[in-house]
């Protein structure tokens, strides 16, 4: 790096701490950084432990539970929860609007359930505050104010003509002055990075994968990114400005847009062309495509009639009493088969809805730094909205094995005749209740979530390849008058 960009850079770093005003916002917004250390550290806490002790309790009762029917246990059900990230702390995300629990039942699929939102009152619409929300929406608005008079304020006071002549060129002015204002940022930056490193290692009770380490890296490297596009697009748009005044509105506006209105906009436009069923529709939809196959407790239906007929050829008897296993477990197997791919392929059909809608933010992150770094923050603290489709089809599949086990106990255990009236209701030992595993959410690996969020991350790097660009050859097009 030129000499002369380090001086020019270790005089923007200097003046900006100078300016009491500045000092006082870089305060302001160090103690915002603090508070929502602070809320992400407790809120990661208390909502973690709740989960996990609520989700021993369940274990525990299901464990705990006497002899019974199985299919009786197939309907006791179980609560499954998702339990948090260890880096959620820094970014929520949807935390607060996904639920947390689905309770788990035979021949019914439940909707995720408990979020955060749902036991808060309306000022939660408002957003809440997070390490994230501060460093993309807070840290650019002071950057703006750092930077927006970096040349522009030069150029008033007549000493941009008079560096020019010298030994100084716009490209190491450019650079020079984005890296002073980087600087002031990375100020309040570095040491948040040490502490996110730090309460990450202690919710993570010092046991640190690989997995966690490599997210927390790129999602440094994603935000020191950000931060240097914002300061380069802060330096080029003051260079471009005749004035100072010009020069912030110019910025404000564009913080105004991309920050606040933009998001809005694509999502209200991806709602509006790929539009969702409302939930009673949905649920109809599915009890509509139910019938039509079929309903496993009828013992008239033509589908599970045609099933009885052929079980009596093929064993060679006249009853269902004498075949060699229980009837009534094995239709209630092959009815939870249909039923779960009736629920899996109609909410794979809305889950491809909203991802539709979700498409329309990542592709505007190729317009809207803001956006891109967004997804990648949600996605590597296990914040998105893909982290929440994953949890329901983790809990559909227990569910769905849960109910399988429970009919393979009841085919395999049961009696095919009922007892008498005053005899002993059918059961089997509680110990089989052991051999159903507890329901535990793995989250997806980074090289999933990576090629997930591949766009955005493309996006970010374009982002930085065109500033890069401008730095390097934005003196074609400036002034210095």
């Amino acid at each position: 790096m030129p000499k002369i960009t380090v001086t020019i850079a270790k005089q923007t770093y200097k003046s900006t701490f100078g300016n009491q005003a500045t000092l006082v916002l870089t305060i302001l917004l160090g103690l915002s950084l603090c508070l929502a250390t602070y809320v992400g550290w407790q809120n990661f806490k208390t909502q973690n432990n709740q989960r996990l002790h609520y989700k021993n309790l369940v274990r525990s009762q299901w464990l705990s539970k006497p002899d019974k029917h199985p299919h009786r246990m197939a309907h006791y059900g179980y609560l499954a929860f998702r339990e948090k990230h260890e880096l959620s702390f820094f970014d929520f995300g949807i935390e607060s609007f996904a639920g947390v629990s689905i309770f788990l039942e035979a021949h019914k699929q439940n909707t995720v359930n408990f979020s955060e939102a749902g036991f808060s009152n309306g000022m939660l619409r408002f957003g809440e505050i997070s390490i994230a929300m501060v460093l993309q929406l807070l840290v650019p608005l002071l950057i703006f104010f750092l930077g927006y008079n970096s040349i522009s304020a030069e150029r008033e006071s007549g000493t941009l003509k008079i560096l020019l002549c010298q030994d100084v060129s716009w490209k190491k002015l450019l650079w020079g002055k984005t890296f002073g204002i980087i600087g002031v940022a990375l100020t309040i930056f570095i040491p948040l990075i040490l502490l996110t490193i730090l309460l990450w290692a202690s919710l993570s009770n010092w046991e640190i994968s690989m997995d966690a380490a490599l997210r927390l890296l790129i999602l440094i490297t994603s935000y020191s990114v950000y931060f240097f596009v914002v300061s380069a697009i802060t330096v080029l748009v003051s260079a471009f400005q005749r004035s100072s005044k010009t020069a912030l509105i110019t910025l404000l506006s564009c913080w105004i847009f991309f920050a606040v209105l933009m998001p809005r906009i694509v999502q209200a436009m991806g709602s509006k062309i790929h539009p969702t069923p409302s939930k009673i529709e949905f649920a109809d939809a599915i009890a509509a495509d139910i019938r039509k196959q079929g309903d496993s407790h009828d013992p008239n239906d033509a589908h599970y009639a045609a099933i009885k007929d052929s079980l009596l050829r093929k064993y060679q008897v006249t009853d269902v009493k004498k075949l060699p296993f229980n009837y009534g477990g094995y239709i209630m197997a092959e009815g939870e088969k249909i039923t779960s791919n009736i629920y899996s392929d109609h909410q794979r059909k809305l889950n491809e809805t909203f991802e539709k809608q979700n498409s329309f933010t990542v592709f505007a992150g190729l317009i809207n730094p803001y956006l891109s770094l967004k997804q990648i923050s949600m996605a590597l603290t296990a914040s998105d909205f893909k982290t929440y489709v994953d949890f329901q089809n983790q809990a559909e599949a227990y569910r769905y094995g849960l109910a399988q086990k429970m009919n393979k106990l009841q085919i395999d255990k049961i009696s095919n005749i009922s007892p008498g009236e005053h005899e002993k209701p059918l059961s089997i030992s509680k110990s089989n209740w052991a051999q159903q595993p507890d329901f535990n959410y793995k989250f997806d690996p980074l090289n999933h979530v990576l090629a997930h969020e591949s766009l955005s991350l493309i996006s970010m790097l374009i982002w930085l390849s065109a500033i890069l660009f401008l730095l390097q050859y934005a003196s074609k097009w400036t002034k210095t008058i």
